[in-house]
């Protein structure tokens, strides 16, 4: 089985979305970042506007649109800690 992440995304007023995941993609403010697990700590400024991506296994994706805050990548998962977060709009 591979390794997975425990990831929370929270924003300003309510936990919106918690579980486990194979990686997790975000754009902060010094790039795009894909967190794996055993990634190095650490904390990083989310660019404006911005989008989460999880990966879970099986292939499924989620995707929030997120505006302002945090991503910390530490030994027990990754937090986004976010202004506002929404399901993002899938492409057409």
């Amino acid at each position: 089985m591979a390794q997975q992440l425990h990831v929370e995304l929270v924003a300003v007023e309510e936990k919106v979305w918690s579980g486990e995941a194979e990686m997790v993609v975000a754009r902060t403010t010094e790039g795009e970042l894909g967190v794996l697990p055993g990634h190095a700590p650490l904390l990083g400024q989310l660019a404006e506007p911005s989008q989460v991506r999880i990966k879970q296994s099986g292939g499924q994706q989620l995707a929030y649109d997120i505006a302002g805050g945090f991503l910390s990548v530490t030994d027990e998962g990754v937090t986004v800690l976010a202004e506002s977060a929404s399901p993002a709009t899938p492409a057409r």
